[in-house]
């Protein structure tokens, strides 16, 4: 069965999404920066801090990601909780593509079915209520899917593949603009252990015919 995430106040953490947007970012996503800074003091601020980083808000140590970067852009805001909500609700999207256009009845019944959880407990209702929390605050369009911050540039080079036949060297760096490319080969021959000279002979000619010539 999935562990599916939820908060036990839906509406601390709807101030506390807010109160990261005013606040400039810090080095640190820490218990002190949720209490002095955003100003929720006790535990529920701390709770909360989990929940942030299963949003890919903040990584695993506390330093702030390009999703929380986008989250306090008004116009990227709607569009990274989005992403957050495919990541952490994963299962429910796989089982309908479309779960944050359904009903608060069919939502929960996908919930039960993932959660194994029953119908009336405290899981089902919370993640409920923090799944509908969080798409008052999300956008969908399909034609305005934000892509988020590649924080590594990949560099991607067409490998030079090395070309021998029987053990000759060959060039492998790239030709320059208008030069040719010379390419070396070795043939190996076997013979056959004959003393007749008219199988060389044969032999010969064929490789001059078709090879050398061709």
């Amino acid at each position: 069965m999935e562990n599916l995430p939820y908060v036990q106040a839906t509406g601390t953490l709807e101030t506390l999404l807010d109160k990261i947007k005013s606040a400039s970012v810090p080095e640190k996503f820490s218990q002190d920066f949720v209490a002095t800074k955003l100003l929720l003091k006790g535990g529920s601020g701390r709770a909360l801090i989990p929940f942030v980083k299963r949003m890919g808000l903040v990584t695993s140590d506390g330093n702030p990601t390009p999703r929380y970067k986008e989250l306090r852009n008004p116009d990227k805001s709607k569009f990274a909780i989005a992403n957050a909500m495919r990541e952490i609700y994963s299962p429910l999207f796989e089982m309908n593509e479309r779960v944050y256009d359904l009903d608060a009845s069919k939502l929960k019944g996908l919930i039960v079915e993932a959660t194994g959880a029953e119908a009336n407990s405290a899981v089902v209702q919370k993640t409920l209520s923090t799944f509908q929390s969080l798409r008052k605050r999300a956008d969908f369009s399909e034609n305005n899917v934000v892509r988020e911050e590649v924080t590594q540039r990949e560099t991607i080079e067409s490998p030079m593949i090395p070309i021998s036949n029987g053990g000759s060297n060959t060039r492998n760096d790239a030709p320059a603009a208008g030069e040719s490319i010379n390419l070396s080969y070795t043939i190996n021959l076997n013979l056959p252990a004959t003393s007749d000279i008219e199988v060389f002979n044969a032999i010969f000619k064929s490789i001059k015919q078709h090879l050398i010539q061709g």
